[in-house]
């Protein structure tokens, strides 16, 4: 088969997901646009050189409706001979976006792909398109749906991650993201979003928190205790799935959970035959990939049993792998994964994650396959793993391979 090769990846700054953020007034059209023609400027894109543009969007409502990737390629530079395919796999859209570009190559299905995602969860807000998981009766009782702050508190009450766990994992990533930016590691993928006049409106993750310490995490409230213990609760609804469980312990708040924010993401995905005839080197292998559906009560597992398979299917064991990207969800999450695989901590989100800078659905798996890329080539490490947990309980993970 075909192989398929990264030969670029660019993000925007993630603007803070509320009214007076950053890109409040940007729109997710414009946004992936900006996008677009970033890569069609740093990869000579003209023409109809690319079989299609996936983009991931999780909430497909309003002005992320429709089928923002076509209307993102008539609004960019690309030439509008390029269909556009959007699609949703909620926090995984990003990642799937470039798995199915990448599957699209390697069955033959054209040379090229532009993939990604984007969400302005300051302008359409999550949940806002409705779930039948979450508001249909039928199916939500069926399947004992508990909202996923509720899950990740299941989590961390089913594995024994504690409040001082998660409270320390969430300094530790606003630590490295603080780190990574005064390093200037995310200068090749970033992307500045400016007006029309080409004034800067941003050009730095705009949710980082530098200041954050132990005392003041410590004093925030759990976030989801309220809806959890409220009667009748969510808790009550995920004992009944978890009734080896006494009680769920509520350790998340806005601290050690992912930021709200706004952002895209690209990634040019091509063949070898493509790099060649663009005169473009390509810059890693993807290697292999995997999706699972999980337990959709507790949710947000998927990274575990989605790593065990896209092992296997890579042939490797977790030792073989140089770096991870776990999206931060949430703390525990994170917390999970680690303890599931005896993992290094230091070989995992070394350049922070969601907690620190923000989760814009759609995008964050392109993001995290950007920053994990970047970081595999600042680091002379070779294979890296990039994995999220999603709604409803699914995972996905695509290893790739430094050239």
């Amino acid at each position: 088969m075909t192989e398929a090769f990264i030969y670029d990846a660019i993000r925007t700054p993630r603007g803070r997901g509320r009214p007076d953020g950053a890109l409040h007034e940007v729109t997710a059209l414009r946004l992936s646009a900006l996008v677009l023609d970033g890569l069609r400027a740093r990869c000579g894109l003209d023409g109809p050189v690319l079989e299609d543009v996936i983009w991931g969007t999780a909430t497909q409502v309003g002005e992320q409706g429709g089928c923002l990737a076509r209307s993102a390629v008539l609004a960019s530079g690309l030439d509008e001979r390029i269909p556009g395919l959007s699609i949703n796999r909620f926090c995984a859209s990003g990642l799937e976006a470039v798995m199915l570009a990448a599957a699209q190559i390697t069955g033959g299905m054209g040379q090229a792909y532009v993939a990604g995602g984007a969400e302005m969860m300051s302008r359409v807000p999550m949940g806002s398109d409705g779930a039948a998981i979450a508001v249909d009766p039928a199916l939500a009782m069926a399947r004992h749906f508990v909202p996923q702050g509720v899950a990740a508190d299941l989590i961390a009450t089913k594995y024994a991650i504690t409040r001082e766990d998660a409270d320390a994992y969430a300094l530790e990533s606003q630590r490295r993201a603080a780190r990574a930016w005064q390093e200037d590691r995310f200068a090749r993928a970033i992307l500045p979003v400016t007006d029309i006049n080409g004034l800067t409106i941003l050009d730095r993750d705009e949710a980082l928190r530098p200041d954050t310490d132990l005392p003041g995490l410590a004093a925030l409230k759990p976030s989801f205790k309220e809806i959890g213990e409220q009667m009748p609760g969510f808790d009550a609804v995920a004992l009944m799935r978890y009734p080896e469980l006494e009680r769920i312990r509520h350790i998340h708040h806005a601290g050690n959970s992912s930021a709200i924010v706004d952002g895209a993401a690209g990634v040019l995905v091509g063949s070898e035959a493509f790099g060649e005839a663009m005169g473009l080197k390509p810059r890693a292998r993807i290697r292999a990939m995997a999706r699972v559906g999980s337990e959709p009560t507790i949710m947000l597992t998927g990274p575990v049993p989605v790593t065990e398979r896209v092992l296997r299917k890579a042939g490797m064991r977790i030792g073989d792998i140089d770096l991870f990207e776990v999206n931060e969800a949430f703390a525990s999450v994170v917390l999970r994964f680690l303890q599931a695989f005896d993992a290094d901590p230091a070989k995992v989100n070394v350049n922070g994650g969601a907690i620190a800078m923000g989760h814009p659905l759609g995008a964050t798996g392109a993001m995290l396959l950007g920053t994990l890329l970047d970081e595999l080539e600042r680091a002379g490490k070779s294979t890296g793993l990039a994995t999220l947990c999603v709604a409803s309980g699914m995972g996905v993970a695509m290893i790739i391979e430094r050239l």
